[in-house]
């Protein structure tokens, strides 16, 4: 990499960085010889959270159990139904923000349109999933930590 008075050259990283915020880019690179530096930066269009450490699910270990039966037998039930939120995406439900931390809800809360419901993690990227209408949450379909499918039922809202 091109030094300045054999110091590493951070006013190139500077410059290229301010290239990424006036055009709006989310990396660049650039070489020349045997270096080559590359400068990224995090998008803006996703959400990302700390990533939850905790192992098992926020419900008592007698529910847990019958979450698993429920997604089965329930998720195809309520298919039709208008409340049904399905699942944006590929990936691994996390049902609070992180192992301290309450749940972002239980069978019985009222939520409000556009309320977080619970995460969906793919990629290292937490996805909030939001309420796509005010109502009560009648029923969830899965656990925390579960592996969930493109589409597959996470909670019914009435």
């Amino acid at each position: 990499m091109p030094e300045k008075s054999g110091k590493f050259d951070t006013g190139l990283i500077r410059e290229l960085a301010a290239i990424l915020r006036e055009a709006d880019l989310g990396e660049i690179e650039v070489g020349q010889g045997d270096w080559k530096v590359r400068v990224t930066r995090p998008s803006t269009q996703s959400v990302t959270y700390a990533a939850p450490t905790y192992a098992g699910p926020v419900m008592s270990p007698s529910a847990a159990p019958a979450a698993a039966p429920a997604a089965a037998a329930g998720g195809d039930a309520h298919a039709g139904h208008p409340g049904v939120v399905k699942s944006p995406m590929v990936g691994t439900v996390y049902l609070a923000p992180d192992k301290e931390a309450p749940p972002f809800i239980r069978v019985g809360d009222a939520v409000t349109e556009g309320q977080t419901l619970l995460l969906v993690e793919a990629m290292k990227t937490y996805n909030p999933v939001p309420a796509p209408r005010s109502g009560r949450v009648k029923e969830m379909f899965v656990a925390n930590e579960q592996p969930v499918e493109f589409g597959e039922p996470l909670v019914v809202i009435e």
